[in-house]
């Protein structure tokens, strides 16, 4: 016991100086808070210490008495001891300050930055929604340009087209290859009403024809292979007023969908834009995408 004490001693004051080294500029102002903040954490430290000396004496000599229980696991047995009552207030009174907590306390009722943050949001999205409520499509397609910007083109370039083939080009609907490649794959990532489109809907030369006039922009008469592809996304490749995935432009159900669960790329996958952008944002993107004119 004696050595305990001592170490106790030896590592209080280390404590102590180590504390005043790297706070000790605050010790010596003229403000007297800090100087009682100082003689508080020297009490800390001596309080601490002390503590757990005292119980690391009780585990090294103390021996437990009182009654065994009849139950026995390997001869490990279980004194009928009541707790004590200390851990028992304790214990209770950790209960009781949950339910407060819970139910009454911070942040549930107070101040909080996140909510004060989440109303201005609500509240400003309020006024836009307001002063936006029925754009021109000359509004949407300049705010949609906005959007595009600061959201977009990072990944897809200023002029949409993709900053060398790495990311999609949206001055254009679709490539030759996009197109094969989601006939060969099937696509069942946008959570259409149609459904999963399965793989291998066409191949050979059948898939080539659809790429080809698909990617052309549809123009002329459909090949007799794409009749396959009509069931689900309409004779014009429009989706079928949303309930499919439109083929032929970027309607505004398509980019929301985009935005919502992301794609994959070239570069990596597109990330969920949910959130990002209100409704008319989405819509006045959609507007933008569609003024796109590639050669």
């Amino acid at each position: 016991m004696k050595k305990m004490v001592i170490g106790g001693i030896i590592l209080v004051v280390a404590l102590m100086i180590g504390t005043y080294f790297v706070a000790g500029d605050a010790f010596q102002s003229d403000d007297y808070i800090n100087t009682l903040t100082m003689i508080g954490a020297f009490a800390i430290i001596a309080i601490t210490v002390a503590t757990a000396l005292k119980y690391v004496n009780q585990i090294k000599n103390d021996t437990a008495t009182g009654e065994l229980a009849d139950e026995s696991w390997d001869g490990i047995g279980e004194f009928k001891n009541p707790i004590p009552s200390g851990w028992g207030i304790l214990f209770i009174g950790t209960i009781i300050w949950m339910i407060w907590y819970w139910f009454f306390g911070y942040p549930t009722t107070q101040f909080s930055q996140i909510g004060q943050y989440n109303e201005e949001v609500l509240e400003n999205n309020a006024k836009f929604a307001k002063a936006w409520k029925n754009p021109s499509d000359d509004t949407l397609v300049a705010m949609g340009e906005s959007v595009f910007l600061v959201q977009c083109a990072p990944c897809h370039g200023v002029d949409a087209e993709g900053i060398d083939g790495k990311a999609q080009d949206l001055t254009h609907r679709l490539s030759k290859e996009q197109v094969l490649y989601t006939i060969k794959n099937g696509s069942n990532h946008f959570g259409y009403t149609m459904g999963a489109m399965p793989p291998g809907m066409a191949s050979g030369e059948g898939a080539e024809k659809i790429a080809t006039w698909v990617s052309g922009g549809m123009k002329g008469t459909a090949p007799a292979e794409f009749a396959a592809c009509s069931s689900c996304h309409g004779p014009d490749g429009k989706g079928m007023n949303g309930m499919a995935a439109n083929i032929a432009e970027y309607d505004d159900t398509l980019v929301s969908k985009v935005l919502e669960h992301g794609k994959k790329g070239a570069i990596g996958t597109m990330p969920s834009f949910k959130g990002r952008l209100n409704e008319t944002q989405e819509k006045a993107l959609a507007h933008f995408l569609r003024s796109l004119k590639g050669e």
